[in-house]
């Protein structure tokens, strides 16, 4: 297990304060607000521990404030209902007495049916493409000394992206990407955990999506962006620990704001969950300095 990886379980490890009350530590992973992907997964935890097992089958989570990552994160789980086929939560992510995240997540019992799903888009496979770490090494003498010891860290989830972005010389170019990516070491067999950390997961990259047609990347300091909301749909079983390819697009940017679409596939062909998130892109008129 590598040290990155651990410390994702160990985020996954929530503290039980009180019935339905859960604490969670914060990690600096993309910076010193508290990443998303990271909220999703602990709320989604939160959610999963007052069920009796069922696996979740959608969630959706609204962004409110930034989070502190040098604070722990409080998640007040409210049990909606328990039905035969499905439970539902309502969930708060609160820090400094304020809600800082809001989710409402169901979870179904598992059962037969109709099926059919989208094709996996035919596209190289995970040998031989360079790691995204692997393309931040060659980009790092453009990294401002500021951001360059966030930029550069080791992250628990390996991405290799198919057409990548250099985000310091961004180009226009169409509202479509694709990476694969797995965590870095192999998991415990506990279904709902990948579940987890595939929310965490989701998040790398797909708000930047909606960025491509413009040419511009998080890395410019005259745009302001934050994630305003995610939701996820689990549509059959699957390992983290095994390649998943994710492929997004962006339909629409309008009023500051980026819509982003995901579907996330095995490697064998099927179709195991998909996403979405709208994003705020507001250019500033004065670029500020680093």
């Amino acid at each position: 297990m590598t040290q990155v990886m651990q410390e994702v379980l160990d985020l996954l490890d929530l503290e039980a304060i009180e019935a339905n009350l859960f604490r969670g530590s914060s990690l600096n992973i993309v910076g010193k607000n508290v990443f998303g992907g990271q909220v999703l997964a602990q709320a989604l935890m939160a959610a999963g521990r007052t069920t009796d097992g069922r696996l979740v089958n959608s969630m959706h989570g609204y962004f409110l404030r930034a989070g502190d990552t040098t604070a722990p994160i409080v998640y007040q789980v409210d049990r909606v209902r328990d039905g035969k086929s499905f439970s539902t939560r309502m969930v708060k992510a609160i820090q400094h007495g304020e809600t800082i995240f809001i989710m409402s997540a169901s979870f179904a019992v598992m059962e037969e049916g109709l099926e059919h799903q989208a094709e996996m888009p035919v596209v190289d496979g995970p040998d031989g493409i360079l790691s995204e770490t692997e393309l931040r090494q060659k980009v790092a003498p453009m990294i401002p000394e500021k951001i360059r010891d966030v930029f550069a860290r080791e992250r628990p989830i390996e991405i290799r992206p198919i057409n990548p972005v250099n985000p310091f010389a961004p180009v226009k170019q169409e509202a479509k990407r694709f990476h694969w990516m797995r965590a870095q070491t192999r998991l415990p067999d506990d279904p709902f955990l990948h579940q987890c950390i595939l929310a965490f997961a989701s998040d790398y990259a797909l708000m930047g999506t909606a960025m491509l047609p413009h040419g511009v990347s998080f890395m410019q300091n005259n745009l302001q962006a934050a994630s305003i909301d995610h939701a996820m749909w689990f549509h059959r079983p699957f390992r983290m620990d095994e390649w998943l390819l994710y492929e997004m697009d962006a339909p629409n940017s309008a009023s500051s704001r980026g819509l982003n679409r995901g579907l996330i596939y095995a490697q064998d062909g099927r179709l195991v969950a998909s996403t979405a998130q709208e994003g705020l892109m507001r250019l500033r008129e004065v670029p500020e300095k680093y």
